[in-house]
């Protein structure tokens, strides 16, 4: 097992490459999901590296991921962007899931905003709905925080009220109303993929307390709030888990409804994000 002073090792060594391409100080980083990428748009672009150019960094596999890291302004705010995550499914482990969010928080992240492209299960959603994450289930078979523990970080046991900052969840709605955006709230809940959800995983699901299923977002979460990020979290529902009214679906479906729905997203996080 990798021990503190080899993981340190490996943030001094991504942080420090990263500071020799850019002296931005961010305090906010913002993740993008499958089909989201061009919700830097609204972004004053000062500095871009790219990942496989990053010691230690994982490199984006996956269609809609492009892989870099994008510094500037939003809103008048200084924000570091992943324009592409990284997933359990592609091989890496939890630790290097959430490794960029370790390495943002050096580079100065007090808040963390993730987006995700989800399955909705809540009746009452529809595709192309934004759903405002309140709370997470982790059906990932692990925890990137697994393993020795830095208290300079986070506590060993880290406790898991407020996961998803309320005062950050009250500005979301606020906006949205503002912008006259209808959106939704419920429990997002992740797992190891790729396959899709059978009909009975949906039914389990929805029965256990959750309202949009997808494959990321609570690895990275983990560790945001074990180093004591602020963390606001939206997904986008690209299709429908309903047990009883199925129908097939392809990643074109879903990254077709995440990019219809992408501008709505990007003006809310806008909106989120001149408010903190």
């Amino acid at each position: 097992m990798e021990t503190i002073a080899e993981f340190k090792e490996k943030l001094n060594s991504a942080v420090t490459f990263i500071r020799s391409r850019t002296e931005f100080k961010p305090t906010i980083g913002i993740i993008l999901g499958t089909g989201l990428g061009s919700l830097v748009d609204g972004i004053e672009l000062v500095d871009t590296v790219p990942y496989d150019q990053i010691p230690h960094f994982p490199v984006s596999t996956v269609e809609s991921h492009a892989g870099r890291l994008l510094f500037g302004n939003l809103r008048g705010k200084p924000v570091v962007c992943m324009q592409g995550r990284f997933h359990y499914y592609e091989g890496y482990s939890f630790k290097q899931i959430a490794f960029p969010v370790r390495v943002m928080k050096a580079l100065g992240m007090e808040t963390l905003i993730v987006s995700n492209a989800a399955g909705g299960m809540n009746p009452n959603f529809r595709p192309g709905d934004i759903m405002l994450i309140k709370d997470h289930i982790n059906f990932f078979p692990g925890n990137p925080l697994i393993g020795p523990n830095d208290n300079a970080w986070g506590d060993r046991f880290p406790d898991m009220y407020e996961t998803y900052t309320f005062a950050l969840q009250d500005i979301a709605r606020q906006v949205a109303l503002e912008q006259k955006l209808p959106m939704q709230t419920g429990v997002y809940l992740g797992l190891t993929g790729p396959c899709l959800e059978t009909a009975a995983e949906y039914r389990f699901f929805r029965t256990i307390g959750a309202d949009a299923v997808g494959m990321s977002t609570v690895p990275e979460v983990l560790v945001a709030h074990h180093q004591r990020n602020r963390v606001l979290g939206f997904s986008i529902v690209t299709d429908m888990g309903l047990a009883d009214n199925m129908h097939p679906c392809s990643l074109e479906d879903v990254i077709g409804t995440a990019s219809r729905t992408e501008p709505k997203l990007r003006d809310l996080i806008a909106g989120c994000v001149e408010r903190m």
